[in-house]
């Protein structure tokens, strides 16, 4: 992305993630990326932080930027935001709008609708080099105008605008769910009798190579489970009681209600 200026608008926790991480990774250097947001302390922090711009006036971030990342509240004032992009900004310049729940229909009546709009449901997972930013695009935008970006802080899956509070609820938050898990292993383990430390190792452990005999051998997670237990055995009894604890509808609930909220986010009060 040499050359090209980034503009934020909204300095909050995921802006800073996918700043630190393109940094990190070289995708973008500091004099390349500039961020605007209402909250004084945060853009010095920014700045203090990562030697970014977090100084200009609104007319000169704007009309310098290849790229708006838009990155405040779905329940912040939109409207005005669009208005201030729509003055200044050239027409060339395209929306990244991490916004959960509004749409590439909204966005386009905030920003223009002949206007490059990439809503991109961000990665969560950053710093690791891990994890899938979800991104759909209009009609004007295309996957060159914003990859380098994106990859700059994950992976990318393109999907259908439909399947974007799904892929929210779901892969965005998922990383939620793994971290519930593995405290909750943790402390069933110390609950058995061993030490936390000792439990949190073996945990990570457990982790770490059950995804990579997932990926390893491309076998389903049942064919796994049934080589690995065998009748009537420790594994078996395991199983037998975490199927009664509701454990599989419980999560797919969880979901649910993560991709319901989601929905919500984007409906005007």
């Amino acid at each position: 992305m040499k050359g090209q200026k980034i503009h934020f608008i909204g300095g909050g926790q995921m802006a800073e993630a996918m700043i630190r991480a393109c940094i990190a990774g070289g995708t973008l250097t500091p004099d390349q990326i500039s961020v605007a947001d209402v909250n004084e302390a945060r853009l010095q922090l920014l700045n203090t932080k990562y030697g970014i711009d977090t100084g200009r006036a609104v007319e000169q971030g704007l009309s310098a930027a290849d790229l708006i990342v838009i990155a405040v509240r779905p329940q912040d004032d939109l409207q005005a935001v669009g208005q201030n992009v729509q003055q200044f900004a050239p027409s060339a310049a395209a929306i990244v709008s991490i916004v959960a729940g509004v749409t590439i229909e909204q966005l386009g009546g905030y920003f223009g609708g002949e206007r490059p709009i990439i809503r991109v449901i961000p990665n969560t997972l950053t710093d690791t080099g891990y994890g899938y930013s979800g991104v759909t695009l209009n009609a004007h935008a295309t996957r060159d105008q914003v990859e380098d970006f994106l990859l700059g802080f994950g992976k990318v899956q393109y999907l259908e605008e439909p399947y974007i509070d799904i892929f929210t609820g779901f892969g965005v938050a998922g990383p939620n769910y793994i971290y519930y898990f593995i405290e909750s292993f943790v402390d069933a383990g110390v609950l058995a009798g061993l030490p936390r430390e000792q439990a949190w190792e073996v945990a990570l452990e457990n982790m770490l190579g059950a995804v990579a005999m997932l990926r390893q051998t491309g076998l389903h997670p049942r064919q796994l489970l049934d080589i690995n237990n065998s009748p009537g055995g420790v594994g078996m009894h395991g199983l037998y009681e975490l199927n009664n604890s509701d454990f599989a509808a419980g999560l797919q609930r969880s979901v649910r209600a993560a991709v319901k909220r989601t929905t919500e986010l984007g409906v005007k009060k």
